[in-house]
């Protein structure tokens, strides 16, 4: 007579390894128990928990990026010609003013300091779906700001500084030094009209290199500031052209234009 404890001990698969008899098909072939519906669900679910983490990271490290090291902007009007044309889109790098100085020559993006813009505006998308995808992707840095707040100029004084032409056909003096502009566009002049101004404590001196198309600090001399820009308003300083590829360019500051200018007294 079999003892029932004695079973009990024994494992359910057969004392020789064997599959246990519910893992046996009727033709005696082993058989595999199906996975249980929860893991299938779990996989994708899995990829779909994933793929959503690695979007989300890159949107807020995008907007890291945007925030506190570099931003992308795209030029719009012919002012910066022939450095910077129409459609042209360039990054700067937000460290500066800030761990880095600003310098005479640099090409720098900052807010509109005074209404200088006027009216103008950029081809806004017309649907609203449009409007909200560009103003999300614009926030997290994925597509550059417009120039509809922002100026793009060149450094030409700091504070301190006295900035000067006598005139059409002369050139611009600052602290007393001619300079010699190379980055100039093709046929333009230094300035059109004479000025002389200093450049108040905190603010730089911007122009255009397309000066004839620019309306730079020269044009604001009767507004608050004399027409210079406070550096607070600066964003940052443009160090390349990303876009168009055959446009593509390092922006170096010209150096030697201004090697020889004295710090202002």
């Amino acid at each position: 007579m079999t003892d029932p404890d004695k079973l009990a001990q024994h494992p359910v698969d057969g004392a020789d390894g064997a599959p246990s008899v519910d893992e046996v098909g009727h033709d005696g072939t082993p058989r595999h128990a199906a996975a249980p519906r929860g893991e299938k669900q779990g996989g994708a679910g899995a990829f779909l928990r994933e793929t959503a983490i690695i979007l989300v990271s890159a949107l807020v490290l995008s907007l890291i990026v945007k925030t506190f090291l570099v931003q992308a902007f795209f030029i719009p009007s012919g002012s910066m010609h022939d450095t910077l044309i129409e459609n042209d889109r360039i990054l700067v790098n937000k460290l500066a003013p800030g761990p880095f100085d600003i310098h005479r020559g640099d090409i720098v993006v900052f807010k509109d300091p005074d209404h200088w813009l006027g009216d103008e505006t950029d081809d806004e998308p017309t649907g609203e779906v449009s409007k909200g995808v560009r103003k999300l992707l614009t926030f997290v840095g994925l597509y550059p700001e417009d120039a509809g707040e922002h100026l793009v100029k060149r450094v030409i004084g700091l504070p301190g500084d006295h900035v000067a032409c006598k005139g059409a056909g002369q050139p611009i003096t600052v602290n007393g030094v001619a300079l010699d502009e190379p980055y100039l566009a093709d046929g333009a002049e230094p300035s059109e009209f004479a000025f002389d101004v200093v450049v108040p404590a905190g603010n730089m001196w911007v122009m255009g290199d397309n000066r004839q198309h620019s309306a730079d600090s020269r044009w604001h001399q009767g507004e608050p500031g004399g027409g210079s820009v406070p550096i607070a308003d600066v964003v940052g300083v443009a160090f390349v052209i990303v876009w168009p590829v055959d446009h593509w360019t390092i922006l170096r500051n010209p150096g030697s234009t201004f090697a020889d200018v004295p710090a202002a007294s």
